[in-house]
């Protein structure tokens, strides 16, 4: 019951970890210290997607799961968890190359938009070219 526990924890440890991943950047808005927390983890994100790497949060799940005496599954956190609810098909290399553009754009996005905020270029007018 304790390892069913302990892995369902993590579970949701690293389920919290991916919607940092992604969407982390927006806490910039209330704690500016956090990008020495969001950038690497933001990178580690990306670079789990681009080069195919397993988390290793994974195969820890799944070492609690067996303990358990549970059934594992064969494939990675995101390809079993996640991958169901938005693709039918199996997680590809292209599919993770998405993934992780996916991550950097949305990334690149609040950060540049983070920037215009803190220079003060935002919907108040006062940005080049307005007299």
């Amino acid at each position: 019951m304790l390892y069913s526990l302990a892995a369902d924890g993590l579970l949701v440890v690293h389920f919290l970890f991916i919607c940092f991943v992604l969407l982390g950047g927006l806490l910039l808005i209330k704690w500016r210290w956090m990008i020495f927390l969001h950038l690497p983890a933001a990178t580690w994100g990306a670079l789990v997607e681009f080069n195919s790497w397993i988390c290793p949060l994974t195969p820890w799940e799944k070492q609690l799961r067996n303990a358990a005496g549970e059934a594992s599954y064969e494939t990675g956190c995101i390809e079993h968890y996640l991958m169901p609810l938005i693709y039918p098909t199996n997680l590809t290399y292209d599919m993770q190359i998405v993934l992780g553009s996916i991550v950097i754009i949305v990334n690149l996005l609040v950060y540049t938009w983070l920037g215009l905020r803190q220079t003060g270029i935002r919907d108040k007018g006062d940005g080049p070219g307005v007299g």
